[in-house]
């Protein structure tokens, strides 16, 4: 009673001290990575920034356009997909068989898959694999539209089709990016279990970590609130496009998700609070290959400074059809940004560095 006496009081001699009450000053850290929002924003930046400290969501807004068909703004409810962030959902299964010896890091594809035809069989690695270093030729990299807007194949028909050329480097000496050696990945992962990928998913990641709006995508799905994805002509920030139809299906264990920033949250802490996998496994998948880019099991692992603070960067990106995702874990400080978006209008690369900067007061 005395406190509440107390503020009315000096409500009286000082009007503004009830709504600084009401209204206490928006934290300094959120307010610069507000002006960085609204600067992108501006130049058409539609989606989601999360920021974490521990596990515990310190900043999370939602801007722009989900459906621009109908006029759906982006809010919780918002499921994105997330291209090849699945990568790093599919690497930590791999991490789970080996971790239950079922799966042996240094053994070739076939090994694990005997019905695989390339000349990486005998001679790639799952671990070159992994690290994006089997040594193939990346036609699916290279004949986009024919991999993922034709037709739909089945797996094993993809990597007949797109995965089994020569080789064209010695496994392990060089990196060359692909959905191809996770989708091959992704194969394994079914023969060994014998189950569909999309099962071995759900049944040892997202059912444990409750990821309730996180799941696997077929093209023919209805799936309640996702998004849609939006290219942008040229360089413009306002002329936006639907993309070239394609199919989901066919990106299989590298890129067929989609969740929420909460849900990936889920996944980040589940990973680096050793839920899922021990420490000591959690340890070598954070193990960057220097030689191969820096890349490590699942993401990219390199040492990055803002202004005066150095810190442990681990990242992994996914892009595909106007969808974007960014997802940054600065190991040593225990903070997660997460920005995911329907529109290439911003730059996702560029945008977290300035979030990040923002937020570190740098």
């Amino acid at each position: 009673m005395q406190r509440v006496l107390s503020c009315l009081v000096l409500a009286c001699l000082f009007p503004g001290f009830l709504m600084a009450q009401l209204h206490p000053p928006v934290n300094a850290a959120a307010q610069r990575v507000d002006h960085v929002l609204d600067s992108c924003s501006k130049r058409n930046f539609n989606g989601a920034v999360l920021i974490a400290k521990n596990g515990k969501i310190e900043y999370l807004k939602y801007t722009g356009l989900a459906n621009r068909h109908y006029d759906i703004r982006f809010s919780e409810k918002t499921r994105f997909k997330i291209f090849s962030v699945t990568k790093t959902f599919t690497a930590v299964l791999i991490m789970q068989l080996y971790e239950q010896g079922k799966i042996n890091l240094d053994a070739t594809i076939a090994t694990y898959y005997p019905e695989y035809k390339g000349e990486a069989a005998k001679k790639a690695t799952i671990r070159n694999l992994l690290t994006y270093s089997s040594g193939r030729d990346t036609k699916d990299m290279r004949d986009l539209f024919e991999a993922y807007s034709n037709d739909i194949w089945t797996p094993d028909e993809f990597i007949q089709k797109f995965c089994s050329e020569k080789l064209i480097d010695t496994p392990g000496t060089k990196f060359n990016y692909s959905n191809g050696d996770y989708i091959i990945l992704g194969r394994i992962i079914e023969k060994i279990c014998k189950k569909p990928y999309e099962e071995v998913l759900r049944e040892k990641i997202l059912k444990p970590l409750h990821m309730v709006n996180t799941d696997y995508l077929h093209h023919n799905d209805i799936i309640k609130d996702i998004d849609e994805g939006y290219a942008n002509v040229d360089s413009s920030t306002t002329e936006i496009i639907m993309p070239t139809n394609h199919y989901i299906d066919n990106h299989f264990a590298a890129g067929a998700m989609y969740s929420t920033p909460e849900d990936l949250l889920r996944f980040d802490q589940a990973i680096f609070n050793h839920t899922l996998l021990k420490k000591e496994t959690v340890e070598l998948m954070l193990t960057p290959y220097e030689k191969l880019g820096d890349v490590a099991i699942g993401f990219w692992v390199y040492p990055k400074k803002f202004g005066k603070i150095n810190t442990l960067f681990a990242e992994r990106q996914g892009a595909g059809y106007g969808h974007n995702a960014n997802w940054v874990h600065l190991i040593d400080k225990g903070l997660t940004f997460i920005l995911l978006s329907n529109t290439n209008t911003v730059e996702l690369n560029k945008m977290r560095m300035n979030v990040i900067s923002a937020y570190l007061g740098q």
